[in-house]
């Protein structure tokens, strides 16, 4: 987009706002500003002008100020208590320390108004400007400020949001879908840990299919934005516009989710049945790998790999892996600890006073990259029995995926 053309006719320059709805109300709570230039009856995004690094800085913070003044003004007219999602690059914001911004904000907004606003930065903040933001920041929320970062995806640095501590995450799923494959699911796991130690909730931009929507809640997701929902306008709409659609969407989700939840109860308590049955009928002869051999023949169809840990996390018994239609043992694995492993001994201790066994929830195999399933059991009061479900099982009881 012509830088000139756009600083000569800043008159062409208008925000935009796009709504963003929250799973819990059901309803808009906030609009993002978004700036756009007019041109043949056409608005066109000034997205592209905002992020080109060619662009002086100053002729980019002049235009971004020029549509946060418009932007306010409409707000103030309009009347209604809504959260206001305003973009800035965290290195533009630092030329002034946010000085300017500031002043904009006190021009519009009394001190027991500015719980509204939320500074949505870019994840692009350089080296050298990071302690300093960090302490803007921190002043700017002595206000009530909210601060949200923004186009979060395979390059995010965690350790600088965690160190910012945000109070909001936004997820864009674009960016997530180009990761591809396992890298998509890691990315967002560990994007909603962070949100979840920091206290932050996580806001899910780029719906643009219920498919889509449907991930973002069930990842977590307390607010939603997407063409799916509501493209950027001119105007406001009305906040109830989708009550009734995020409704029968939500009963759908849950009705869903629940029939999958209760399809690992019931074959968590079928795994649980088996392994009782089994040990009141086999006796215990023999070695560990002998035992095991027996109980691999019987789940030929169901898992991969067998193995017993006793209940410091260190192996008792080679593992025992379906290789080729075979089954074979692998004694290096003797005496390996896994109490390192996420969950291993919470396990251990929930099984030991519960006399029952636990379904693992999905997860990627470390040696196959598999997504696979474990069920434990308990032996008895020391040793515990694991078994890997395969994939292919999994596919064929796809509740459980």
């Amino acid at each position: 987009m012509d830088t000139e053309k756009i600083l000569k006719n800043l008159d062409r320059v208008t925000p935009f706002f796009q709504p963003i709805f929250s799973a819990d109300q059901h309803q808009v709570i906030g609009y993002e500003i978004l700036g756009r230039y007019e041109e043949q009856s056409e608005y066109k995004s000034l997205g592209t002008f905002f992020h080109d690094s060619s662009v002086p800085k100053e002729y980019r913070v002049e235009v971004d100020n020029y549509v946060l003044e418009i932007a306010l003004e409409r707000i103030k007219d309009y009347g209604e208590d809504f959260l206001i999602f305003i973009n800035r690059d965290p290195n533009l914001l630092m030329l002034d320390h946010g000085e300017e911004f500031m002043e904009i904000l006190h021009r519009h907004f009394q001190p027991e108004e500015m719980h509204r606003v939320v500074l949505e930065l870019s994840d692009t903040i350089s080296p050298e400007n990071f302690a300093p933001l960090q302490h803007v920041l921190a002043y700017f929320k002595t206000y009530g400020i909210k601060i949200a970062f923004d186009h979060l995806g395979k390059d995010t640095q965690l350790d600088q949001i965690a160190q910012i501590s945000p109070n909001i995450l936004k997820v864009n799923l674009d960016q997530l879908r180009i990761s591809g494959g396992d890298a998509y699911q890691v990315i967002l796991f560990s994007l909603s840990m962070l949100a979840r130690k920091i206290g932050a909730n996580l806001l899910f931009e780029s719906i643009e299919s219920e498919y889509q929507l449907r991930f973002a809640w069930k990842n977590g997701g307390r607010y939603y934005q997407g063409f799916f929902l509501a493209k950027p306008e001119g105007e406001f709409i009305n906040k109830d516009l989708l009550r009734e659609k995020f409704h029968q969407e939500c009963q759908s989700f849950i009705s869903l989710e629940t029939k999958k939840l209760e399809a690992v109860y019931q074959k968590t308590l079928q795994f649980n049945e088996y392994m009782h049955t089994f040990l009141k009928q086999q006796k215990r002869v023999g070695s560990h790998e002998e035992f095991l051999g027996v109980m691999a023949e019987k789940l030929d169809s169901i898992c991969f790999r067998l193995y017993i840990c006793d209940e410091e996390g260190y192996q008792k018994s080679p593992n025992i892996l379906q290789k080729d239609g075979q089954w074979i043992a692998q004694p290096s694995y003797l005496n390996k600890n896994w109490s390192w492993r996420p969950y291993f001994l919470e396990n251990i201790v929930k099984m030991r006073n519960e006399k029952k066994g636990i379904l693992s929830d999905l997860y990627s195999d470390i040696e196959t990259g598999e997504t696979i399933r474990t069920f434990s059991y308990p032996l008895n009061n020391k040793e515990y029995i694991f078994f890997d479900l395969s994939y292919s099982y999994l596919y064929e009881n796809d509740a459980l995926l």
